[in-house]
């Protein structure tokens, strides 16, 4: 297998092509033709098809958190921290969710940087964008191919397994991985706890963190901690630039769902026309919905923390995950606390 420089030189290069398909840079970059870009931006604009959450909007955004992790600095900081070792290279199975474009690239990208050879399997509803990224970065060395192996078919032959998925897929996980070295994941969301003194701007880009990716991802909040006298309407109003997406038919049945369920049970609730806002003690919100819950002292919310600890992927707040930046991980922010690095390296 080619060194970590090598790889990481030629990763830094797709980061190139990428940041240019999620239309952060306007210049394509000169290492792929024009054709082969544009094979890419068409399957961008037509991947909702196959999957409606991929809208080419979300799929850009997505695409924008992988240039940001494959930025040349980024990985040769990260790589640097770990005792990778050139020794025989071990089959990584990566069992990837479909919640959201892409959300198992970190794993694949570690088992490459690592040295290791990723088995993907790739969910049926999402095996489209990740096999066109890879073919671009085929262009840059054709070698890779023979290390990497794509597929949506049963899988065998690997050494370790790391799996994402929900609850009830994880004990099939489980079941049927156990015997082989492991990350297993399950149902994770994330939580905001609002400040006292909580600026305009703070709660506009908290209206990222609930709405990017309609709200599916495990890094999306589905529930805000707010002070005892905090006043909804700031909330409302802050989030408000986000309605355009009850025009996505997929977000809205979920909404006129659990509207119509609610007004059933005649549960108290306010709605602003494209999201339901409830008070609950509980964690994990319907689509189309956000739970708040009122705090007296921050106490209060660690324990909460606490008791779901095993459920929250993540805390925004402004001492922990800065506002709008919770669909924004590092190289390592490893999902679940679970350090995927030091597991891939400890495997030799």
């Amino acid at each position: 297998m080619k060194s970590s420089e090598k790889i990481i030189a030629d990763l830094s290069v797709l980061g190139k092509a990428i940041k240019y398909l999620s239309g952060i840079e306007k210049d394509a970059p000169k290492e792929f033709t024009a054709s082969e870009l544009q094979e890419v931006e068409e399957l961008i604009e037509r991947v909702h098809i196959h999957n409606g959450w991929f809208t080419p909007e979300m799929v850009r955004k997505a695409l924008e958190g992988i240039a940001l992790m494959l930025e040349k600095g980024e990985l040769e900081s990260w790589v640097a921290s770990y005792p990778i070792q050139q020794g025989k290279p071990k089959t990584i199975a990566i069992i990837m969710a479909s919640n959201i474009p892409l959300v198992g690239f970190h794993d694949f990208l570690s088992v490459l940087i690592s040295g290791n050879k990723p088995l993907v399997k790739m969910s049926s509803e999402d095996n489209k964008l990740l096999p066109a990224i890879l073919k671009l970065f085929y262009q840059l060395d054709e070698n890779y191919k023979n290390w990497i192996q794509l597929t949506d078919q049963k899988i065998e032959g690997f050494d370790a397994v790391i799996a994402t998925g929900s609850d009830n897929t994880a004990r099939y996980f489980k079941e049927y991985f156990g015997s082989y070295p492991n990350i297993i994941r399950k149902n994770r969301t994330s939580i905001a706890i609002i400040p006292e003194d909580a600026s305009d701007e703070e709660l506009n880009l908290l209206a990222d963190d609930i709405f990017d990716f309609f709200g599916l991802g495990c890094r999306n909040v589905s529930k805000c901690f707010i002070p005892e006298n905090f006043e909804l309407d700031r909330l409302f109003q802050a989030i408000f630039h986000k309605q355009d997406v009850i025009n996505h038919n997929k977000y809205a049945n979920n909404y006129d769902y659990n509207r119509a369920i609610h007004l059933m049970n005649q549960d108290e609730m306010l709605d602003n026309g494209f999201v339901l806002l409830k008070e609950s003690d509980e964690l994990f919100s319907p689509l189309g919905m956000l739970y708040y819950e009122r705090y007296h002292s921050l106490e209060e919310v660690k324990e909460f923390e606490l008791k779901y600890e095993d459920k929250i992927q993540a805390v925004i707040a402004r001492d922990r995950i800065p506002f709008g930046q919770g669909q924004k991980p590092s190289l390592t922010d490893y999902a679940d606390g679970v350090d995927v690095m030091q597991f891939l390296v400890g495997l030799s």
